[in-house]
């Protein structure tokens, strides 16, 4: 059907969709959508009375790649820390000595492998984990502070079923 419609694929879906009559149109009251702006416009102009709603899953991965994104960024600015050390190192002829952690990690490894971590809840993690959370909770408060967040929002979505209540939680 698109194929026959000419204009970009929004144009065309919405041509499709305008065929329906718009009082049976107006009846529909939400629609989930991804975040893409072409869906947004779809529904905006087939459906004038529906509540747009973002499904849980593009918003949940919105957050996790927020934390993750604040991960590796602290990860280069360690890489950079490190290579300034080297650096000076070689330029007043000292031995550059690596740091390591508790648990034979550099802060560099640390964050570094930390990544699936950050994808679980606590009780999912391996002893390894555990310890390397901790670790990384240390150095990085940040991202102790960001993953209790997300696991919030992960909480809302996964525990409440009632619209209201969550749009409550999701305000706190």
């Amino acid at each position: 059907i698109v194929a026959i419609v000419k204009g970009t694929k929004a144009e065309c879906v919405i041509k499709v969709l305008n065929k329906i009559p718009l009082d049976i149109r107006k009846m529909v009251k939400e629609v989930t959508l991804d975040m893409a702006p072409t869906m947004q416009k779809i529904v905006s102009s087939s459906f004038p009375k529906a509540i747009q709603v973002i499904d849980r899953f593009h918003v949940q991965k919105l957050a996790y790649e927020a934390l993750q994104e604040v991960r590796i960024s602290h990860r280069w600015e360690q890489i950079a820390i490190e290579e300034e050390q080297i650096k000076l190192c070689k330029t007043t002829g000292t031995e550059y000595k690596i740091s390591y952690l508790e648990n034979g990690d550099t802060l560099r490894q640390l964050l570094a492998r930390s990544r699936y971590l950050l994808f679980k809840t606590p009780n999912k993690w391996s002893q390894a984990q555990k310890v390397r959370a901790k670790l990384l909770f240390k150095y990085f408060p940040d991202l102790e502070h960001l993953y209790h967040k997300v696991l919030q929002l992960r909480q809302v979505y996964s525990q409440t079923e009632l619209k209201d209540v969550a749009r409550l939680k999701l305000a706190k």
